[in-house]
């Protein structure tokens, strides 16, 4: 298999620790949509990261239906999503609401970069930022009572994607999110970055509008 994308993207650096959590082999190419648009469209012309290309060369898009498909694959090796149906409910909150963190962090990234400053409309921004800021609120809260395990042989989906997206947010626009108001939030992504997982797929610090879900 193949991962195609910059780990500059929250989307596919949860794709890519994802298949090394699960055991599964991929090569990584790190090809951008912006910078290298040709060679990813000869891939995918969609253009769209990550894209990953399968064993028999179909090219699957969207990290969440690409972790859904290496799950199949891992079968009863390992699995990043509890079986049973309140765990299961429960890790798919979180992995929304991190989730949903990622796509404002990014909103507000196009427009403080991509934007003109005349054509900045704040209203919008304010929207986007509470959204945001409602989204780490949540699982602040939410995560403090009951902390997720963080270790390669434990880590979950909702664990990957929450460290993840924490860090990307901190990376991009940390004075929109304090790290102080998020305590137990910056402790599971610390815990998560020191992982030989993530330590493999890190985070380039390239992004500005290089890679989206």
């Amino acid at each position: 298999m193949q991962l195609i994308g910059m780990l500059d993207s929250p989307y596919v650096r949860r794709v890519a620790i994802s298949l090394q959590l699960l055991g599964l082999r991929f090569e990584h190419r790190s090809f951008s949509v912006f910078r290298t648009f040709e060679q990813f469209r000869q891939i995918n012309p969609v253009v769209k990261a990550p894209s990953l290309v399968c064993d028999d060369g179909e090219v699957l898009m969207d990290s969440t239906l690409i972790i859904e498909y290496a799950e199949t694959l891992a079968g009863v090796r390992r699995n990043l999503m509890p079986h049973a149906h309140a765990e299961r409910q429960h890790a798919l909150r979180h992995v929304g609401l991190a989730l949903a963190a990622c796509e404002k962090t990014v909103a507000i990234i196009y427009e403080r970069n991509l934007r003109p400053p005349e054509k900045l409309h704040e209203p919008w921004v304010n929207r986007v930022t509470g959204q945001l800021l409602s989204a780490y609120q949540l699982l602040e809260t939410e995560l403090s009572s009951k902390r997720p395990a963080v270790t390669s042989a434990a880590i979950n989906q909702a664990g990957v994607t929450i460290a993840v997206a924490w860090y990307f947010t901190q990376q991009m626009i940390p004075d929109v999110v304090p790290a102080s108001n998020f305590p137990t939030l910056q402790t599971i992504s610390g815990t998560a970055e020191r992982l030989p997982e993530f330590l493999a797929a890190p985070y380039d610090g390239a992004y500005v509008t290089e890679s989206l879900r």
